[in-house]
């Protein structure tokens, strides 16, 4: 295919879409609503789409990674939010392997985020 694709945007439920979009908007997302329902959250050149939809078997089967310069750092900003205390989620502090290191954070839902680098000069672009 000889196109360029310009960006990647995943759909991703909400057990309780309030809670969902604060919880969003706590992690400096900008949110855009499109629908009563349905949003889009931004930062940067990335995005994704959050629906007020549940279905626990694929909630918790999915998985976002977020390629972050500075794992480390993001990581201790994380902690900065309080997001354990306000939202309830589990925030898993760095890990560091022979590919790079990554972070991991559950949304509300129950969504794993994977906030990481490559170091590995096998996994760089």
């Amino acid at each position: 295919m000889k196109h360029k694709a310009v960006s990647i945007r995943p759909f991703i439920g909400a057990k309780d879409f309030e809670i969902s979009r604060s919880f969003y908007q706590d992690l400096g997302f900008e949110e855009g609503v499109l629908d009563p329902k349905f949003s889009v959250f931004k930062t940067g050149d990335l995005a994704f789409y959050l629906q007020d939809y549940y279905d626990k078997s694929w909630i918790e089967n999915t998985m976002i990674f977020v390629e972050v310069e500075d794992v480390d750092y993001y990581y201790n900003e994380l902690l900065k939010l309080n997001l354990t205390e306000k939202y309830g989620v589990k925030l898993t502090p760095t890990k560091h392997f022979d590919w790079g290191s990554e972070c991991f954070l559950h949304d509300p839902s129950g969504v794993l985020w994977h906030f990481g680098n490559f170091s590995g000069k096998e996994y760089k672009k």
